[in-house]
């Protein structure tokens, strides 16, 4: 696992999140400013032209570029989130070998970013309700001798149950939180672009 292997993750994460701009934007405009899906298209867009016009060297030097490209894009609440997510991800895979413990610890640290920022706990309905069951379903299937596709795809499928069981919960955290009782019965837009992220990388790091 190289540069180009993490490079073809983040164009195919930015094509899926093109494809599902829409929808995104449509969860968000029940429970929060309705600019998820934008905020994260264009974020994402801009990290496929820093991978056009940039080589890099090594893992942690792209994933770390695509954080801070993140970062300076988007607005709202998910360039940050996402941005401090790829910041620390690639920062946990400097001078190691990509393996499956590797990449569970740099999942680990990334989302350890994001409770930094977001301080959200699992219940609040945000995207820490998809990625608490994925981290715990990564590291279930790594200590079952799982490699890294097989991990990722675990991974996925327990953010995809997570992120389905946000949609009863009332929100305690971020612009939905201000609708109270009112956040019930919606699906969560960050666990949602969590879920499509983990499901890219389970497609693209095989």
């Amino acid at each position: 696992m190289g540069v180009d292997d993490f490079a073809n993750w983040l164009r195919d994460l930015a094509k899926t999140l093109h494809e599902n701009a829409a929808y995104l934007t449509e969860l968000d405009s029940a429970i929060g400013d309705a600019d998820h899906g934008s905020n994260m298209d264009r974020g994402f867009t801009a990290v496929v032209a820093v991978l056009d016009e940039s080589s890099f060297e090594s893992v942690d030097e792209l994933l770390k570029k695509a954080g801070m490209t993140l970062v300076s894009k988007v607005g709202g609440a998910s360039g940050p989130l996402y941005g401090t997510f790829f910041l620390r991800f690639g920062t946990a895979l400097a001078g190691v070998e990509v393996t499956p413990a590797s990449v569970g610890e740099a999942l680990k640290a990334g989302v350890g970013g994001i409770l930094a920022r977001g301080k959200a706990e699992l219940g609040d309905k945000t995207m820490y309700d998809a990625w608490a069951p994925a981290l715990e379903a990564y590291d279930a299937a790594v200590a079952g001798g799982s490699d890294l596709a097989g991990a990722l795809g675990a991974a996925a499928e327990a953010a995809a149950k997570g992120r389905d069981a946000t949609t009863p919960l009332v929100a305690r955290k971020g612009r939905a939180s201000y609708l109270g009782e009112r956040s019930a019965g919606h699906q969560d837009p960050g666990a949602t672009s969590t879920t499509l992220l983990l499901e890219s990388a389970a497609r693209t790091l095989a």
